[in-house]
């Protein structure tokens, strides 16, 4: 592994992130077809946080946080530390003075393939994260990695400079260049299940409105009374 930070990472402006983050995981990830998905593993310490921000991507060794203490450094108003090692580790690379460290400099939150610890707190101060594990195991500050290079996070190819989507349902990356399109794909899906909505609320089905019927009726599905189930078995 390249020992390196990069310093000058391209930064996503406050107000498009902040769209990202109200169109929320779910939407984005359908709006831009069903890509950057990261795996249900990374799942969230807390409930009810909504966030998007910039990605500043940290590679740490095993067991070892010297990268995340060089990463807070390279952290902006508006990031978001993405955190892996270059071998799968559940220590508890990442606790309660990063955060305080990180939320000073405005940092959105935190994703990792690591351990957090100290998560009462982290939840009693409103920094999120979302992590593989929890874990109380310390480590050590001794080897160097790397800062700002393309990372696989639980699957997602994320590259600094990218947009991380994170909320209850999970964490999505969206390409940087692809920002406005999945923006505006989003306010489309949005607009789409609002009316689905309205549409249900009025008693319309599900097989009616998405046209499911002639699907069951292709794949040999047939509607019988529960006697005539009954009698058949």
């Amino acid at each position: 592994m390249e020992k390196i930070i990069v310093t000058d990472v391209p930064r996503l402006e406050p107000e498009r992130l902040d769209r990202l983050a109200a169109f929320g995981v779910a939407t984005v990830h359908e709006a831009q077809g069903r890509s950057g998905l990261v795996e249900p593993e990374i799942r969230p310490i807390q409930q009810g946080a909504r966030i998007a921000g910039t990605a500043v991507t940290v590679v740490c060794w095993p067991g070892d946080n010297l990268m995340i203490h060089a990463a807070v450094e390279q952290c902006q108003a508006g990031d978001i530390l993405v955190v892996t090692t270059n071998s799968p580790n559940h220590d508890g690379l990442f606790g309660e003075l990063f955060a305080t460290s990180l939320q000073h400099r405005g940092v959105r939150g935190l994703v990792t393939t690591t351990g957090v610890r100290d998560t009462q707190e982290l939840r009693d101060m409103d920094f999120p994260a979302w992590s593989a594990a929890v874990s109380a195991q310390g480590t050590v500050k001794a080897t160097a990695g790397a800062i700002n290079v393309p990372v696989v996070i639980g699957g997602a190819a994320i590259a600094p400079g990218d947009a991380i989507v994170a909320d209850d349902d999970g964490v999505v990356r969206v390409r940087r260049d692809e920002v406005d399109a999945v923006l505006e794909a989003s306010a489309a899906r949005i607009a789409k299940e609002e009316a689905a909505r309205e549409a249900f609320q009025r008693g319309e089905l599900g097989l009616d409105r998405y046209g499911l019927r002639p699907v069951l009726e292709d794949q040999g599905v047939r509607y019988v009374t529960w006697a005539d189930h009954t009698t058949d078995h």
